[in-house]
């Protein structure tokens, strides 16, 4: 019943129509950020840090620098093992302590990440937001539509009833819609943030404890 109702507003003589199909082509555009955004947080550079971290630092710690490469390069597509690769790379390089040149190699990969990661998030929130005022602006519309229809002397009283429910109904419908979208967009949203900054702060942990590690053993 709900869903014929809706299926019903979205018929293209059905006043707040335009509305909708703009809010649903919001929808859609959120759908597929969310969908590539969840991939790349969650599956393709997330990593269980405690355990790989625990593994670097024990091949670091007993002076296994190639085969701690070697671990960094079967996941350098995730964020932490891409970084730390650049680092003990960079400490691999030659056999003089070197902590600003490692600690540089840290940074540059860094800055290299954390673009990605936060790459195209912040338009989740933004199509949020225009879902909800644009669901507003129709409500707005209807509104007006239903005071015409009052307010007009032209028009029978049979006639005043339909268009003033006509009103009514492009006004709730399109304020529902765009909360519809909105609200799981923001879930969303809220999500991917929280995920990605926590594989930020891995990484601000975890490779302060590997630099102080390589140069300790230096």
């Amino acid at each position: 019943m709900f869903l014929a109702q809706f299926g019903e507003a979205f018929k293209p003589s059905t006043e707040g129509s335009l509305f909708m199909y703009t809010i649903a082509l919001f929808g859609a555009i959120a759908i597929a950020i969310a969908i590539e955004r969840i991939y790349y947080i969650v599956i393709r550079s997330n990593v269980n840090a405690d355990r790989f971290m625990g593994e670097i630092r024990k091949l670091v710690a007993g002076g296994n620098m190639e085969r701690a490469i070697q671990l960094c390069e079967q996941g350098k597509q995730k964020a932490l093992p891409f970084v730390v690769l650049r680092g003990l790379k960079r400490a691999n390089e030659s056999d003089a302590l070197d902590f600003r040149a490692i600690q540089n190699a840290v940074d540059e990969g860094t800055l290299e990440v954390i673009p990605r990661l936060k790459e195209r998030t912040n338009y989740l929130s933004m199509l949020a937001n225009v879902a909800t005022l644009t669901g507003l602006m129709g409500t707005i519309y209807g509104l007006i539509l239903s005071f015409q229809a009052v307010g007009s002397q032209t028009v029978s009283e049979a006639d005043k009833s339909r268009l003033l429910a006509q009103g009514i109904a492009a006004a709730m419908n399109t304020t529902i819609f765009g909360l519809m979208v909105a609200i799981p967009t923001l879930i969303v949203y809220t999500y991917v943030v929280n995920r990605t900054t926590k594989i930020i702060d891995e990484l601000d942990e975890h490779l302060v404890k590997l630099i102080n590690l390589i140069t300790g053993n230096r």
